[in-house]
C-alpha cells in the first residue's frame, strides 16, 4: 500500500485480519478487513462508532445507503437492536456492508453473481465513496471490495424507499440538537412533565471533579433535555418545566454553573424552596388539566443528583408517592429497564437500586402519576461518571426513555 492517504488515519497500513480505524473530523469509521476468510465464513461487516444523536437513518445516508425497509432491517439484526432501535454514543455499529478481498479478475467472480449490472452497480459505489472520501483507497489498489447489502439483496435497482423520518425543530436543544427525528409514534397522545431539581439562584448539590465544581442542577438538565429529546423522537408532548434559555444539550465533562435557568412558562426561579416547588406544581396541574380530556396518559419525571459521604456509592433510585399504585408501578418499571440494562451492558457490575415511597412535596401536589428519580452521589467519584461522561448521560436518558416505552 502506498502512503498517500486519503484520510488521516491512526494507521496507514493493514494486513490479514487486521483492525484499522480511519479518522476524518466528524467522522471515526472502524474497517474490519479480513483478506484470507475461511472458506464458508461469512465477509465482515464496515462498522462505525456513533456520534452523539446518530441514527440509523443517520448513518445509512453517511455512507451513501439507501433508507429503504430492507436495508433497515439488515442494520437492526446486523446489530442486535431492540424495538426501540436507539443508538449509543461512542458504540460501535455494523453498516449494511460486507468487505470482499478483490480477486483482481472481476466483481462478479469475487463475489459469487452473475448479474453484470450489479458488479457495475457495486464498482460505481466503490468508486463514489472512495472519491468522497468515505472509502480509504480505490479498491483496484488496495484490492478492498465494499459491497452493499441492498445491491445484491434488496432488488437492486428495484429498491422501494421508506420515507426518511420527518423532523421537528426544538430550539431548547441547542444548534447540534434542535433537530429531532420522528422515528416512530409510539408514546403519541401522551403528555410527559419533566423537572430538573434546583435551578435558578439554587445549584443544588456541589461536588469537585478535577478541581472545579459541578452542580447538580446543570447536570440534572442536560439528562433531562436528552430525555426530553427521546420522547420528542416518539412523537410524545413533552414540556420542559425546568428551562434554561442558553444551555441546550452540552457536550463535555465540566457543565458550567450559572443562574439563569426559568419555570414554565418564563418565569423567574424564586430562592426559598417552598415557592419553588409550588411554582412548579402549579404549572404542571395547569397544563394537566388542560390535557385532561385529550391526553392519553400524563405522567412527571423529576430528575435530581444526591449529595452523600464522599465514600458512598449509589445507584439510581425511584420514589413515589405512598398513595399512588400508578406511580409505584412506573418507578418499578424504571428499575426494572435499569437493571436490565446494566446486566446487558455492564454484566459483573450489579445493581442495587431501590424503589421507595416519599410524602415529598413534588410527588404530593402535582396531579400526574409521578417518578422522583436520584441519579447517583455527586460527591462520589465513581457515580460522577454517571454525570460527567456525556455518553453516560445520554445513557441514562435514554435508558429513562426505555423503561417509559416498555409495556
Amino acid at each position: 500500500m502506498t502512503r498517500n492517504c486519503r484520510i488521516e488515519y491512526l494507521s496507514c497500513w493493514y494486513n490479514s485480519l487486521h483492525l484499522r480505524v480511519v479518522k476524518r473530523p466528524l467522522l471515526i469509521v472502524v474497517l474490519i478487513l479480513h483478506f484470507f476468510p475461511v472458506l464458508g465464513q461469512e465477509p465482515l461487516n464496515v462498522s462505525i462508532e456513533a456520534r452523539p444523536g446518530d441514527t440509523m437513518f443517520g448513518l445509512l445516508k453517511r455512507f451513501q445507503l439507501p433508507s429503504s425497509s430492507c436495508m433497515l432491517d439488515q442494520f437492526v439484526a446486523l446489530n442486535q437492536l431492540s424495538q426501540n432501535r436507539y443508538l449509543i454514543s461512542g458504540g460501535v455499529y455494523k453498516i449494511p456492508i460486507t468487505i470482499h478481498n478483490y480477486n483482481e479478475q472481476s466483481i462478479r467472480t469475487t463475489i459469487g453473481i452473475d448479474d453484470y449490472n450489479s458488479a457495475r452497480q457495486i464498482a460505481d459505489y466503490n468508486q463514489t465513496l472512495w472519491k468522497a472520501g468515505i472509502k480509504p483507497n480505490n479498491y483496484l489498489d488496495d484490492k478492498v471490495l465494499w459491497v452493499p447489502h441492498h445491491i445484491v439483496n434488496c432488488g437492486g435497482n428495484d429498491i422501494i424507499e421508506t420515507p426518511k423520518p420527518a423532523t421537528a425543530h426544538f430550539p431548547i436543544f441547542g444548534d447540534d440538537w434542535e433537530q429531532v427525528p420522528l422515528e416512530d409514534d409510539l408514546l403519541k397522545g401522551q403528555v410527559f412533565y419533566i423537572v430538573s431539581g434546583h435551578g435558578g439562584p439554587d445549584p443544588g448539590a456541589i461536588g469537585s471533579y478535577q478541581g472545579q465544581n459541578i452542580c447538580e442542577d446543570e447536570y440534572a438538565y442536560d439528562i433531562s433535555l436528552r430525555l426530553a429529546r427521546s420522547l420528542l423522537s416518539h412523537q410524545a408532548m413533552v414540556y420542559l418545566i425546568t428551562r434554561d434559555p442558553n444551555d441546550g444539550i452540552r457536550s463535555g465533562a465540566i457543565l458550567d454553573c450559572d443562574k439563569d435557568e426559568q419555570s414554565w412558562k418564563e418565569e423567574k426561579i424564586p430562592y426559598k424552596q417552598v415557592k419553588r416547588l409550588s411554582q412548579r406544581a402549579k404549572a404542571i396541574n395547569k397544563l394537566y388539566l388542560a390535557h385532561k380530556k385529550s391526553a392519553i396518559k400524563q405522567t412527571l419525571l423529576v430528575l435530581h443528583v444526591d449529595s452523600r459521604s464522599k465514600n458512598e456509592r449509589i445507584d439510581m433510585f425511584f420514589y413515589h408517592h405512598p398513595r399512588s399504585k400508578s406511580g409505584k408501578a412506573l418507578a418499578q418499571k424504571l428499575k426494572t429497564t435499569v437493571n436490565e440494562k446494566y446486566q446487558k451492558y455492564q454484566k459483573n457490575r450489579g445493581y442495587k437500586g431501590t424503589v421507595g415511597s416519599r410524602n415529598l412535596y413534588m410527588l404530593r401536589e402535582p396531579l400526574p402519576t409521578t417518578v422522583y428519580i436520584e441519579l447517583g452521589n455527586i460527591r462520589n467519584p465513581k457515580d460522577q461518571k454517571r454525570f460527567v461522561l456525556e455518553s453516560n448521560r445520554l445513557a441514562v436518558a435514554n435508558w429513562l426513555a426505555d423503561g417509559l416505552l416498555s409495556k
